[in-house]
């Protein structure tokens, strides 16, 4: 089987932090169960609520096959609200704000 583990990784660059709020992380899947070292897959910036509960969700998931990032989210997504990525917090409204990040 194969197994799924977040890694945070930031962001902590200073400017970033300045550019879109505290309110974020970053990282990678750490993804087991295949031959040799763990593979991994770039996680980009996704809100840290939309992290914690990905995070959640990824620690109980095993697939038979190693799955894309995409993958992951489409089947993560279709029980729990939609990841909130960097990318896109100016387009998506967010009903409970993390009071410690003013910018989004």
């Amino acid at each position: 089987m194969i197994t799924y583990s977040t890694n945070w990784m930031g962001p902590i660059n200073m400017d970033w932090i300045k550019a879109n709020g505290d309110c974020w992380a970053a990282g990678r899947i750490d993804v087991h169960g295949e031959e040799g070292y763990p593979q991994e897959i770039a996680l980009p910036p996704m809100h840290d609520h939309d992290w914690e509960r990905f995070s959640r969700w990824l620690e109980g998931f095993e697939t038979e096959e190693m799955w894309t990032l995409a993958m992951l989210v489409a089947e993560y997504e279709k029980t729990h609200p939609p990841i909130l990525w960097v990318k896109e917090k100016e387009h998506v409204p967010r009903q409970q704000p993390n009071p410690l990040c003013g910018n989004d």
